[in-house]
């Protein structure tokens, strides 16, 4: 079995768009929900998604920031499954429009037409703590 490195991890997650983000909602139950990345994938242990203030992601994190991912990659050769990736980490929120311009693609504009000055926007920076992943026959885990 080969140990996947975090510099493995992202080069495999650059095709990747989006991912599944699962937050604790105010009753406890999780929550999940499909995020799209922008395909913004140089992946450092950070994954970054725009949300708006006022939507149930940003309520949960603002109440816990204790998030996780869930990412599938496709296939791979002869049609056996791609890779699996589960991250745990924390969520911040950040509200600074040179954060914004770092991450913002045009493709976003189909969502928030305003851009980065659209009212109530926020970027969601999840800092992975952990990242275990299964692809093809090996299995392991990352501390970040």
């Amino acid at each position: 079995m080969a140990e996947l490195t975090l510099h493995d991890i992202s080069k495999k997650m650059a095709d990747i768009d989006f991912v599944m983000l699962q937050t604790h909602t105010e009753n406890g139950q999780i929550a999940a929900r499909p995020m799209s990345n922008n395909q913004d994938v140089e992946y450092d242990g950070d994954s970054w998604f725009f949300i708006t203030d006022d939507t149930r992601t940003f309520f949960d994190v603002q109440s816990n920031p204790k998030v996780g991912l869930s990412i599938q990659g496709s296939k791979s050769l002869l049609g056996a499954p791609g890779i699996f990736i589960s991250v745990e980490g924390t969520a911040e929120i950040i509200r600074d429009k040179a954060a914004f311009k770092q991450h913002w693609v045009k493709d976003l504009e189909r969502w928030w037409k305003d851009g980065i000055d659209t009212p109530g926007l926020a970027l969601l920076k999840v800092h992975a703590a952990r990242i275990h992943y299964w692809h093809g026959e090996d299995e392991g885990e990352i501390k970040v």
